[in-house]
């Protein structure tokens, strides 16, 4: 039988996005559409692009007989609620910020609130999917990575797990505007990101300690890191560019060889011969990795491009739903980008 879902937080970006991919998964059924907004409407009314969504599928409070709920919800909020769906036997897969980190004191640093369920951050399994099959395998809480986290892991994993890089890592990363979700603001209007790119968040941004925490676990160092990210002109997508000093006597070779070695057999991730392109992903859950040696300073340059909708959010839930259910990581998300 399909597992039964929950999607809370269903009028959002990344909810919307979960819940066109769940309506196509065949081990899925969506059971249930939850939002303070907009209850008692179809989803398909709410979610403009959700044709196929039933109509009796509803916006309301409920996650009903869900066996796996996904949250979708603004920082601080699946905490609240995420202990009583485990106690009723449920699986939660958080795609916001509230189990990434397992150091409780670094939400009240980043977040600016105390963690409400800090006994549950032991449990949760980060869940970048390519890095935690093992764990994900029956787990009843999974911490869904941010999008700027996983395009940065993934560019450095390689290079982190070989020991061939140092602890100064500095990430300059760009992404599209939905990745701020239906914030409405003077910053997101069209007339002020349109020709235009932007910093902000530095050096205070929450996916800081998010990409440290999981780098310092790959590379069995704590990294001294600089993490920048920008704002950009378009709708969806997502750029990390990574840089690290190489360790002495590491060579352009050592870097192929450990990033095709990675990789290799990954469903979701390819080494590309050459620069990525954000648009190369479009819609899909892949993410296209790049890295080059520069030479004359000894440094590591990995790129990593990823839509920040789909592998950066309900994609990498949906891929972290089937580890976790035993079910192929590819069901559901079997769709090839849009191109152009």
């Amino acid at each position: 039988m399909p597992t039964k879902v929950a999607i809370v937080g269903a009028t959002g970006y990344a909810g919307g996005e979960l819940a066109r991919l769940a309506l196509r998964h065949p081990e899925i059924t969506l059971v249930a559409a939850i939002a303070r907004s907009r209850q008692g409407e179809p989803l398909r009314a709410v979610q403009p692009h959700l044709h196929s969504a039933p109509e009796s599928l509803v916006v309301g409070s409920d996650v009903g007989d869900a066996e796996v709920v996904f949250t979708a919800l603004p920082a601080g909020e699946a905490a609240k609620q995420a202990q009583g769906w485990i106690d009723e036997g449920r699986a939660v897969v958080d795609i916001g910020s509230d189990f990434r980190l397992r150091d409780a004191a670094l939400y009240e640093r980043w977040y600016g609130y105390a963690h409400p369920a800090p006994a549950l951050l032991a449990e949760a399994v980060y869940g970048l999917t390519e890095l935690a099959r093992e764990r994900l395998r029956g787990a009843r809480l999974v911490a869904n990575p941010g999008c700027y986290p996983t395009a940065s892991l993934l560019a450095l994993a390689p290079a982190l797990a070989a020991k061939l890089v140092t602890e100064d890592i500095v990430v300059d990363a760009k992404s599209g505007v939905s990745g701020a979700g239906h914030t409405v603001d003077d910053a997101y209007l069209y007339g002020t990101i349109d020709e235009s790119v932007r910093p902000y968040g530095v050096p205070k941004h929450r996916h800081t300690p998010e990409i440290a925490q999981e780098a310092a676990r790959i590379g069995g160092f704590v990294p001294r890191l600089t993490f920048t990210p920008h704002l950009v002109p378009m709708t969806r997508g997502l750029i990390a560019t990574c840089y690290a000093p190489l360790r002495a006597g590491v060579t352009a070779r050592d870097v192929a060889d450990a990033y095709a070695r990675q990789y290799a057999e990954e469903p979701f991730v390819r080494v590309t011969a050459s620069f990525p392109a954000t648009k190369a992903t479009l819609g899909s859950n892949w993410c296209l990795v790049h890295a080059v040696v520069d030479e004359p300073s000894a440094r590591l340059v990995a790129f990593a491009v990823l839509d920040n909708l789909v592998k950066g959010a309900a994609g990498s839930a949906l891929q972290n739903f089937n580890a976790m259910r035993g079910y192929p990581e590819t069901m559901g998300l079997e769709a090839l980008p849009l191109w152009p």
